[in-house]
């Protein structure tokens, strides 16, 4: 899940280590643990500072473009999201379609505890569209923000799930370009196992179309049969995606710079950046100042 933990993850965890530090120095019981807690502390909430400012600087700092006039190289797109036709997403959990998800299974173990049993992300392609055309969202190592977020159990174990749902609000910012049809590059094993995994989902689907001796198995070549048929269906979306004059792609930056989508609007975005962005410079000076005096005061 590297590369798409949300700001509310980040700050979060800033948090939860802030807590950690007290607990230690807590637990060394001397008061010359403290300077040191307090300086591990301006360490992280440094680090929270400049992680949230660049990120509020990057949103606020670069104009929202229209898909039809954007420039090639960075951008920020807003719009709504839908999928590529004939290439739904569906979540693993609740088989609802979706643009995007990442989900995270749990049990509970003997000590009455959570334990991480299963987690993923979806890397399929899907669509940004606005009033003047789309953009296909290659969301592989981008951070999403703020997505439809559901948790349930069931019996021993926990399930939680984030969507971006079609036809939901989608801010992007990452680097655009447009190709001719004809160069357009997508991974095209990829999109051909995901499809394969969503018909695994219907099984009564599935058997029906290409259990040819209805013994309700899949043997090998009816398995590859049905391999045979989403690389064909793969393949006709992908030409008629290349059928058109040019495409537009949205992805992660090779320079590294912030790759964001969010189901939000973007003023608030930066808005929310901004006031993390203060919280975790007041605690910068309050713990550094702190941490300086006591330093001094010890000497």
């Amino acid at each position: 899940m590297a590369g798409v933990l949300s700001q509310y993850t980040t700050n979060w965890l800033s948090g939860g280590l802030h807590f950690l530090i007290l607990a230690i120095a807590a637990q060394a019981n001397t008061a010359r643990a403290w300077p040191f807690a307090l300086a591990a502390m301006t360490a992280v909430s440094f680090c929270a500072w400049m992680a949230n400012y660049r990120r509020y600087r990057q949103v606020d700092d670069v104009p929202t473009s229209k898909i039809a006039s954007a420039a090639q190289g960075y951008v920020e797109l807003f719009g709504k999201s839908a999928p590529i036709p004939d290439s739904p997403v569906l979540s693993p959990l609740s088989s609802l379609p979706c643009c995007w998800y990442r989900y995270c299974v749990e049990r509970k173990g003997s000590d009455d505890k959570w334990q991480h049993e299963d987690s993923g992300q979806s890397i399929a392609h899907f669509l940004l569209v606005d009033d003047t055309g789309e953009c296909i969202i290659s969301p592989d190592g981008a951070e999403v923000l703020y997505p439809r977020k559901s948790t349930w159990t069931q019996g021993d174990h926990r399930y939680t799930e984030w969507l971006l749902l079609p036809q939901g609000t989608l801010y992007a910012l990452g680097e655009f370009r447009t190709t001719g049809g004809a160069d357009l590059e997508l991974d095209a094993n990829n999109d051909i196992s995901n499809l394969l995994a969503d018909w695994k989902k219907d099984q009564p689907r599935l058997l029906e179309r290409f259990d040819t001796n209805r013994d309700g198995t899949l043997d090998l070549n009816e398995w590859e049969a049905a391999r045979r048929e989403a690389r064909r269906e793969v393949e006709k979306t992908y030409a008629d995606l290349r059928s058109g004059e040019g495409v537009n792609v949205l992805a992660k930056p090779a320079d590294g710079r912030v790759f964001l989508l969010a189901a939000e609007m973007p003023a608030k975005i930066g808005r929310r950046f901004a006031f993390w962005s203060g919280v975790h410079l007041l605690f910068f000076f309050g713990a550094g100042t702190a941490s300086y005096l006591l330093f001094i005061g010890a000497r």
